[in-house]
Formats: structure tokens, C-alpha cells, sequence
């Protein structure tokens, strides 16, 4: 029998895979991953990403050989080309793959299905990816949301998901085509600024399920309170496996509505819509295909930028703004590649509002930073912060980082562990060492201007320019 080719893209994973299951039911398997990055412009993976997907693909490759299978790894500038080749050499008559939804991906994805069923070859695809296709969820009166508490009611009522796929059983194919190593891919770094991802990350579906099953069985309980508290492991961390495909949203609401039938029900309903905020991000970018780079609200197209903004954003992403809670979460992302979800929305308000730098150079830094980087939830959560998004934040609500910090970290515990510098002040001057006297200052050995920066900005008189420049365009 001829092979059945599966193209893998992100959906690194066996169990729950629809493409893999469809594939499995129609002939021998192979499994084939081909990087082409040049076809996802303006948006290729970035460095963080790409340090993901060597160890997720590893992973990959791993798993597979436990069922005899290999994964078939390219290079090309044109996945098409590529697949031809495939198709050529072992006389594959049916393509198969899961879903995308980037503007750029959908766009080769169907061109290159329609170029192989003209060629006579069978090419289909299926939703790995999400609960709901984008197009699924949409008003009885027609159209589609625009605020996410409307949006998930819906969402809500639609999911009845089946149980997840198991791992079909699978034949190998008799002709295995010339390939590369992922090695050979070159997706990480040439110097070791990755030295703080390996502790905290194991990239892989066993990476996946296992850490699902630690924040159910750990985590969950409290989740609606902790989830707040970015100095205590409160939220899943699954954010990075679910946008490499290493789980699947279905395996998540299983497992996670069987721990609500066990006596966890408020806070896995919590958990269950923060899940739903990925479903709208690909709702909102599906309807808005310019979203990582345009404003939804196109007002926002003529806000005055600061002139200075250049120079606000190397402090900003150094962690060098003066402003503890800030830096904190900036230096957690360099380091581990992921940042507190609290902490994003705080970093995002003071570079765009207080620091008044374009909304799309802070999401053009997370994604190159990010292991969890997502076109959808990256542009929609940009957009939110700037106030120019669909459900955005009111243009008035410019977060108050000291504030901020005194409320979701009272005792300086997540400040203390990202900025050692600071760890010997007392919890009521550690967010604003600013305004501690001198004499706290010298005994926790801290000289502002020296070992810590001073502000960078003013924050009252930078929130009153903010909404100055609100109100110009409104």
C-alpha cells in the first residue's frame, strides 16, 4: 500500500490527533515536518519558539520511533515543493494535516490543497487545534463577537467535546524519502542565552501531560485567587505546549471537567475560561486578519507616540525602567521565556500608556521572547493593553504599577527573586524605592541611579499625558 503523508506542523503530539488518526484508518503513516519558515512572514517563529520546537520535534521523533515510525524532516523554501518530492518518492497518493489559523499559514494551506487535488491527490485537513473552528461561534442574530463575556456564554453552551483520540495503531511504510536531522534545522541559539529555559520547561507531549496532571492535582484548588499571585506557581503553564500542539484544548476541558465532577467546580469553571480567552483570540484574528499589526479601532492609527520612544524601549526590555514590578517581569521573561499573565498586562500599560512606545514593538518583543507565543492571543492581548482592540481595556485604564505590585505581591516575594538587587528592602518601599527614605536605602545596599536605576518616567504625570493623547483621537 502507498503511504498516507502527515503533515506535521503544530500538532506535535500522537494522542488526540485527528490528522494522525484519519491517516493511521487509510494506510502505512508517514510522519513529515518541513520548516519554512520564509512562508510565515511577517511572522516566522521566533527565538524562543525556535528553542521550543527543536525539543518539542525531538520529542516528536522520539515518540514516533516507539511505534517504528520516522519523522521525515525538511528544509525547504516552499512546503508544496516539498510535499511533491514526498509525494514523488514514495508514490503517496493523500496528504493530510490539522488546521492553522495565521492569515499567512491559512492562505498557503489552501493554496497548496488546491494544488494537490488538481494534481490528483487527496489533501485534507481537520481542527487539532481548537474547541471550535473561529467561524463556529457566532451571534444568533448573525455576525461575530467583539467582547469576550458574550462570546464564551456561547462558547460555553456549544462544547460537548468527544473524548479525546487515543494513539491509533499505525504501519510503517515501506519507502522512508531522504531527509535532515533536526539538528540540522539550526533553531537554536548560537549563544547560550537559553541557559534558564532548561530548568523550568520540558518541551514534548509527556513534557504536556504531565505538567496538566501536576495543576490538577495541585493547582487547580485556589486556582481563581492564585492565579493572580505572580509569586506563587498558581496557573498551569500550559500555554507553550498548547501552541506547539504538544496537548490539545480537548484533552485540557476533559480532564479538567472530570476534576470539577470531583469537587473542584468553581475553580476549574475559571480555569475552563481562561482557556476560552485562546478560543477568542483565534475568533477575533480570524474576522480581523490585519490584527498583529493594525488597530482594530482605527482611531488608534493617529495616537502621538512619544519621540523618545526608542530610547524607552531598550529600558523596558533590559528590565532597567526603575520600576520594580516592571522589571521583574521583563527579566522573568528573558530568563525563562514566559512571564506572568498579571505581569503582561502591567508591562504592556506602562510601555504603551506611561512610556507612550507603539503597541507593535511590545508584541514584536514577546514574540521573539516568548515560548508560548501566539499570533492570535499575542496581537489580541497587545491590542486589549493599547485599548484599541476588540473588548480592549477602556482608554482610562492606565495600571499603576506600584500599586499593582502592593496588591499582587505584597511582600515583595516575586520583586525579591527577579531583581536581587533590591532584596534586602522592606516590603513597603520595595515597589517605589523611590520614595524610601535615604537611610532604608543604605542599609539594604541599594543606590538608585547605581545598583537600581531611577524611574524613567513619571508616573502621574505620564498617565495625565496619556490620557491627554487619548482624548486627541477620541
Amino acid at each position: 500500500m502507498t503511504p498516507v503523508v502527515v503533515w506535521f506542523r503544530r500538532d506535535l503530539r500522537l494522542a488526540d490527533n485527528p490528522a494522525l488518526c484519519a491517516a493511521a484508518q487509510a494506510g502505512p503513516v508517514l510522519p513529515v515536518y518541513i520548516h519554512a519558515p520564509e512562508e510565515e512572514q511577517p511572522w516566522p517563529p521566533g527565538g524562543a519558539s525556535r528553542w521550543w520546537l527543536h525539543h518539542s520535534l525531538i520529542a516528536l521523533e522520539r515518540s514516533l520511533a516507539e511505534y517504528a515510525l520516522p519523522l521525515i524532516t525538511l528544509r525547504a523554501p516552499c512546503s508544496l515543493d516539498a510535499l511533491r518530492r514526498v509525494i514523488r518518492d514514495t508514490g503517496a497518493q493523500q496528504v493530510v494535516w490539522n488546521r492553522l489559523y495565521d492569515p499567512a499559514i491559512t492562505a498557503r494551506d489552501s493554496a497548496i490543497k488546491e494544488s494537490l487535488h488538481s494534481e490528483g491527490i487527496n489533501a485534507n485537513s481537520y481542527n487539532g487545534a481548537l474547541l471550535c473552528e473561529p467561524w463556529e461561534v457566532g451571534k444568533v442574530s448573525g455576525g461575530h463577537y467583539k467582547t469576550y463575556t458574550p462570546f464564551w456564554r456561547t462558547l460555553r453552551r456549544l462544547v460537548n467535546p468527544a473524548k479525546p483520540l487515543r494513539v491509533p495503531e499505525v504501519q510503517r511504510p515501506d519507502s522512508i524519502p531522504e531527509h535532515v536531522t533536526v539538528a540540522d534545522l539550526a533553531l537554536l541559539p548560537r549563544i547560550p542565552w537559553d541557559r534558564g529555559f532548561h530548568p523550568v520547561w520540558s518541551p514534548g507531549e509527556a513534557g504536556a501531560l504531565q505538567r496538566l496532571s501536576t495543576f490538577l492535582a495541585d493547582r487547580l484548588r485556589g486556582y481563581g485567587n492564585n492565579r493572580e499571585l505572580p509569586a506563587v506557581a498558581g496557573t498551569s503553564g500550559l500555554s507553550p505546549h498548547l501552541h506547539h500542539g504538544e496537548i490539545s484544548p480537548r484533552q485540557i476541558w476533559t480532564a479538567t471537567q472530570s476534576a470539577a465532577a470531583a469537587g473542584e467546580g468553581d475553580d476549574a469553571e475559571t480555569y475552563l475560561s481562561e482557556l476560552a480567552w485562546r478560543e477568542f483570540g483565534h475568533h477575533l484574528l480570524f474576522h480581523y486578519p490585519d490584527m498583529p499589526h493594525d488597530p482594530i479601532d482605527t482611531r488608534f492609527r493617529a495616537f502621538p507616540w512619544s519621540a523618545h520612544a526608542e530610547e524607552a524601549l531598550v529600558a523596558w526590555r533590559a528590565g532597567r525602567t526603575g520600576i520594580p514590578i516592571v522589571d521583574a517581569g521583563m527579566r522573568e521573561l528573558w530568563t525563562t521565556g514566559w512571564m506572568h499573565n498579571r505581569l503582561r498586562m502591567v508591562v504592556g500599560s506602562l510601555l504603551t500608556k506611561n512610556l507612550r512606545v507603539p503597541w507593535q514593538l511590545g508584541e514584536a518583543w514577546f514574540w521573539d521572547t516568548l515560548v508560548d507565543a501566539d499570533l492570535a492571543n499575542n496581537s489580541m492581548g497587545w491590542q486589549w493593553i493599547q485599548g484599541c482592540g476588540a473588548d480592549a481595556a477602556p482608554y482610562f485604564r492606565i495600571f499603576n504599577p506600584v500599586r499593582q505590585g502592593q496588591r499582587f505581591d505584597p511582600d515583595g516575594a516575586y520583586v525579591r527573586r527577579w531583581l536581587p538587587e533590591l532584596a534586602h528592602l522592606p516590603a513597603r518601599h520595595i515597589h517605589a524605592p523611590w520614595q524610601a527614605p535615604p537611610g532604608v536605602l543604605h542599609q539594604a545596599g541599594v543606590r538608585l541611579g547605581r545598583t537600581y536605576p531611577r524611574p524613567t518616567v513619571d508616573l502621574a504625570a505620564s498617565r495625565k499625558e496619556a490620557l491627554e493623547a487619548y482624548r486627541a483621537i477620541r
